[in-house]
């Protein structure tokens, strides 16, 4: 049988914890963007570190920026959204414990965190590994966030196995199967880095270890650190596959090939962490290679993604009457600021992924490292993928759990715009000046030296990270205007779940993508692979060196 929750509606008091974890989250979001002006500004020689009242240097901006944006903002969201999606898809309420578990860990982690950030004892960057060393509250609040990750999932994980329990035979409904599998596979990823924050940095921060071994804490972060990339995308690729071709009038192609695309999400994210570190000595070329070939096998999943996404845009279109062979396209709803948000984070998506393959080449990858080429990279990945998907997902998720109409919304659809300009300038900007050599993380306006070469992508970073910042304080006035004077009565009713074309298979080989636990088992031993040979060959680890401060 094929289980339809319609009508059902989470508790009250249930909504509320959520609708604050999403606050965290996007209030962390605001906090960053100020940060992230400045550093684009920079790459321009402008200097506004002086309007920071009590900044005290390029490095502590740019790790509140990161931190804030990259680390805090997305896990808030899933927090919240990722169990709110298993509730719907189930019919059944989470579990309150757990929900209020990882709001109160959550939000004790971003007090510790706040706390070394402001106080500039942790100007470590978001890529925290040592020999950069920072007070022991950051290392404990970011691990904190982390178990308030585990403790959503949690919630997910006792929600669908009661549901499961109750209908026997049943296939897992595919929002509750995406939002599960996303957060299992960030399970798995996150485990390393929990291991060295906790069991090495935090240690070696309050001087129980002398010393640290840099190339065991710089690998275990990026085992975490590339995965992580997907921790961030997934719950934008829930609303993506299970809500986007709802809210377009369309339908999802196939139940099965959505759970495919999870599982190989699930089953690829991890073991390609290394190709972060091409330029390490002490990692065999041999597990390089190997993990960069792994890199290259999660764009099967992506590119399933891309047409999988646009076959339902493309039913949405067709239904409301276009022709032609992209005629389709100006039927879909962009006067809908949540669609609009969207759509303009897939585009911009496409440029993301095609620039991710050139960091995943070995040769290439000498070419662009540790050049302005990455951010440009990443700010049209998480930067826009991510970041619009989960400001269009708000346009209908805060005035669900308000119960508030949205306010404002053509002022919400221009700055989905004027957002995405700027993401594709400032992206621009980088990745020129990258190919000239300007390298990432240094504070340009001050620099001792400064190549002309770098100047027309330095002025383009400037004014597209100017333009986000204008498109994104438009999202947050939009936001706080719906929270604050909203009209009762204007809010969706239900969460806009997508149907597919057919309904899942109720036998033959489908009903084994339902088999979670079988699915964890195949990513453990492809992690074990991939980095069980490294972690055989370089113990015991190297405890030479000590930690360095001063930023």
């Amino acid at each position: 049988m094929v289980y339809d929750p319609s009508g059902f509606e989470l508790d009250p008091g249930q909504k509320r914890v959520i609708r604050w974890t999403l606050y965290v989250g996007y209030i962390a979001l605001l906090a960053g963007i100020f940060h992230g002006l400045a550093q684009a500004l920079s790459y321009a020689r402008i200097d506004i570190l002086g309007y920071f009242p009590g900044l005290r240097g390029y490095y502590q901006g740019l790790t509140a920026h990161g931190v804030a944006n990259a680390i805090i903002f997305t896990f808030s969201f899933a927090n919240g959204f990722l169990p709110l999606m298993t509730a719907r898809a189930t019919g059944r309420q989470l579990v309150r414990w757990l929900l209020w578990l990882s709001f109160g860990l959550l939000v004790l982690g971003n007090v510790l965190v706040i706390y070394a950030v402001v106080s500039n004892k942790a100007s470590v960057l978001f890529t925290a590994y040592a020999p950069l060393k920072a007070h022991w509250t950051f290392y404990v609040g970011l691990a904190l966030v982390v178990v308030s990750t585990w403790a959503a999932s949690a919630n997910m994980f006792i929600t669908l196995a009661r549901w499961r329990r109750e209908h026997r035979g049943a296939r897992i409904p595919l929002l509750a199967y995406i939002s599960v599998f996303s957060y299992a596979m960030w399970d798995m990823a996150s485990v390393p880095i929990a291991v060295s924050f906790l069991g090495l940095l935090t240690p070696w921060s309050i001087g129980i270890l002398p010393k640290i071994d840099p190339l065991l804490t710089r690998t275990l972060f990026w085992f975490t650190g590339h995965a992580i990339v997907y921790a961030w995308l997934l719950p934008a690729y829930v609303s993506w596959y299970a809500l986007i071709p709802r809210q377009v009038g369309g339908k999802l192609i196939s139940d099965a090939y959505a759970r495919m695309a999870f599982l190989l999400f699930l089953v690829l994210s991890i073991p390609t962490g290394l190709h972060h570190q091409y330029t390490d000595p002490g990692v065999s070329p041999v597990m390089k290679a190997i993990q960069g070939v792994l890199t290259f096998g999660i764009m099967v999943p992506s590119l399933a993604t891309a047409f999988s996404i646009m076959a339902a845009l493309e039913i949405g279109g067709r239904a409301k009457g276009g022709t032609g062979l992209l005629g389709w396209i100006r039927k879909l709803p962009w006067s809908d600021p949540s669609v609009v948000a969207q759509l303009l984070a897939m585009l911009t998506f496409v440029l993301g992924g095609a620039t991710g393959l050139v960091n995943a080449s070995y040769v290439m990858n000498q070419v662009v490292h540790n050049t302005t080429w990455i951010p440009g990279h990443f700010h049209m990945t998480v930067g826009s993928a991510v970041a619009l998907t989960l400001m269009g997902v708000a346009y209908w998720l805060i005035p669900y759990l308000t119960g508030k109409g949205l306010w404002g919304s053509k002022l919400a659809v221009a700055s989905s715009w004027i957002y995405t300009i700027g993401v594709l300038i400032f992206a621009r900007g980088m990745i020129s000046a990258g190919l000239e050599g300007m390298p990432r993380r240094i504070y340009r306006a001050r620099a001792a030296y400064n190549d002309p070469a770098w100047d027309l992508g330095g002025t383009l970073t400037g004014i597209g990270g100017t333009l986000m910042f204008v498109g994104i304080v438009l999202f947050f006035v939009v936001i706080a205007m719906t929270i604050l004077a909203g009209k009762r009565g204007g809010a969706p009713a239900d969460v806009p779940v997508s149907e597919t074309l057919t309904a899942p298979s109720l036998d033959g080989w489908e009903v084994h993508l339902d088999r979670i636990g079988l699915w964890v088992g195949v990513a453990l031993l492809l992690i074990a692979l991939a980095y069980g040979p490294f972690f055989v060959m370089y113990f015991p680890a190297r405890f030479i060196s000590p930690g360095f401060t001063g930023f």
